[in-house]
């Protein structure tokens, strides 16, 4: 079965690459691949994940220098462009229901569980994380969504929050679990 993603995350890679105007795209990624760079991105449409999963690769490498330290920060960061697109989404000293809002909001992003909220309490909460990459991909997406949380995490007004790995899938796990404390 295909997996797909949304134009609104597949443009970051997208504009990422772009900005890359020194390497020739063609001699590192497939022609179905290399099209999507000089295409325009809807944010409502799908986009293959596995052209997504070589972008992000690319980006790890070219971009970030393997240094998965940056992948983390980009995602700390991403949640700025999210808010602008979905204002609503983190409510100021409110760490559940800004959880919660992003569990519904997920849903639109990936047409498969690629991030599924397996429970939010407060002061606590567990997400199960299967984008169904290569390990190495996976890695990088996981610790980009981990970034992404503990920012949410802030914004939302948590105060000592935690946020690690309980598992890891590209380490042999079953499943990665990324699990959540915060006061």
């Amino acid at each position: 079965m295909s997996r797909h993603v949304r134009g609104a995350l597949f443009v970051d890679y997208v504009r990422m690459l772009r900005a890359r105007k020194n390497v020739n795209w063609s001699t590192r990624l497939p022609p179905e691949d290399v099209a999507f760079l000089g295409a325009a991105i809807v944010a409502d449409q799908w986009y293959p994940m596995a052209t997504f999963e070589r972008f992000g690769l690319a980006i790890l490498e070219l971009i970030a220098g393997g240094h998965l330290a940056l992948v983390k920060e980009w995602g700390r960061s991403s949640i700025d462009g999210l808010q602008l697109v979905h204002p609503d989404l983190i409510t100021p000293g409110e760490v559940r229901e800004s959880l919660m809002k992003f569990h519904v909001l997920r849903t639109g992003f990936f047409d498969y569980p690629a991030l599924t909220v397996c429970g939010i309490n407060d002061g606590e909460a567990s997400l199960e994380i299967a984008y169904q990459m290569g390990p190495l991909a996976e890695e990088a997406a996981s610790i980009q969504t981990m970034g992404f949380f503990e920012r949410l995490l802030e914004l939302s007004g948590a105060r000592h929050s935690r946020v690690w790995f309980g598992t890891k899938s590209w380490a042999g796990d079953p499943v990665t679990t990324l699990d959540l404390t915060w006061e």
